[in-house]
């Protein structure tokens, strides 16, 4: 018998059970990734931790994701997602990386020294909408630095009703700014760039160093690559949090409506322009340079929002043509084993 609130706690609620016959549920095992390496999974089940091959017939599975696997511990099939954290892989390459799925809250972690830097936030608040995950902006470091109410505020500005804290990740009661957020059954993955904290506050959340965490260079408070792998891991105070590796470069795609989302007050304005293909550069009639001119608008924030409309939609395109490109591949090679087998029947 499945031990259902074990389930329950990581993370499996009835979009996922709906998706089971009750064949599959009184046979079959579903299971969820904690782990992803080179040629195995690690997944946890209600009866325990197991690791998986993977295997060249599995589709691209990422930490987070759901499973349906049989007693013998062989796969079965993924589960649909709630949503899927994905990116155009790092280089020159057009090819997409998962991060994370499933995921309930994701928190920006953005250090309040040098590194502080709001066009990131909107890069990574654009990731977030697109999925429609809650996204919580957690500044550290707040011991670093003497004053941080700018800040904040400057993050506030970003869109109404966000929610950011201001934490020093090395004191154990920033997790208490932080339990809004962790609760029984509800996943939590952390976002942010090399050096902004992320595994000292993992650490804070597990209660045990389990991550391992590094200095910054004083010069820049740039950080150095301490998490290698995403990793999910069950909360002692409830929840599931997976910790990912800092992120130099977070290329978006296929994420037009997160970018509308995170730049609604643009696109709003937008609406209110003469011309409808206006640019927003020097067009008579033009309501958000009119916005910039009055102070409405940050120059800051259109320009931040014009580079990601331009390099979302780059990449999406560059993707889909490497789709197109594969599906054809994909269908030369099965036209072609079909021909040879007709062949050797003839």
């Amino acid at each position: 018998m499945l031990n259902h609130q074990f389930l329950t706690s990581l993370g499996w609620n009835p979009f996922f059970q709906q998706q089971l016959s009750l064949h599959e549920w009184e046979h079959y095992l579903p299971a969820r990734v904690t782990q992803q390496h080179k040629n195995s999974l690690k997944v946890e089940t209600s009866e325990g931790e197991i690791n998986l091959p993977i295997m060249p017939s599995m589709p691209a599975i990422t930490v987070g994701d759901w499973l349906l696997i049989d007693t013998q511990s062989a796969f079965l099939r993924l589960l649909e997602r709630q949503n899927c954290f994905k990116r155009k892989a790092a280089g020159v390459q057009s090819a997409e990386q998962l991060i994370a799925a499933n995921i309930d809250t994701a928190f920006i972690v953005c250090s309040l020294n040098h590194d502080f830097n709001l066009n990131r936030i909107e890069r990574y608040l654009s990731l977030i909408h697109e999925t429609q995950a809650e996204a919580v902006v957690v500044l550290t470091k707040k011991d670093c630095v003497d004053e941080y109410t700018g800040q904040l505020e400057q993050v506030r500005q970003l869109a109404p009703n966000i929610n950011v804290v201001a934490i020093n990740g090395l004191k154990p009661d920033c997790i208490d700014l932080l339990s809004p957020w962790v609760r029984t059954g509800k996943t939590i993955v952390m976002l942010g760039s090399s050096g902004s904290g992320k595994s000292t506050l993992s650490n804070q959340l597990l209660k045990q160093p389990i991550q391992q965490t590094a200095g910054i260079r004083e010069q820049d408070s740039k950080g150095r690559h301490i998490t290698t792998s995403r990793s999910l891991f069950l909360l002692p105070d409830g929840g599931l949090l997976i910790d990912t590796p800092g992120m130099r470069e977070l290329q978006l795609f296929d994420c037009e409506n997160g970018v509308s989302a995170t730049f609604a007050d643009i696109t709003e304005l937008a609406l209110l322009c003469r011309f409808s293909d206006c640019q927003h550069q020097q067009e008579p009639g033009c309501a958000v340079k009119k916005a910039i001119d009055s102070g409405e608008l940050e120059a800051r924030r259109l320009k931040s929002y014009q580079k990601l409309h331009r390099e979302q939609q780059h990449n999406h395109a560059d993707l889909a043509e490497k789709r197109a490109k594969d599906k054809q591949l994909t269908q030369f090679y099965a036209k072609t084993q079909r021909d040879a087998r007709k062949n050797k029947r003839g």
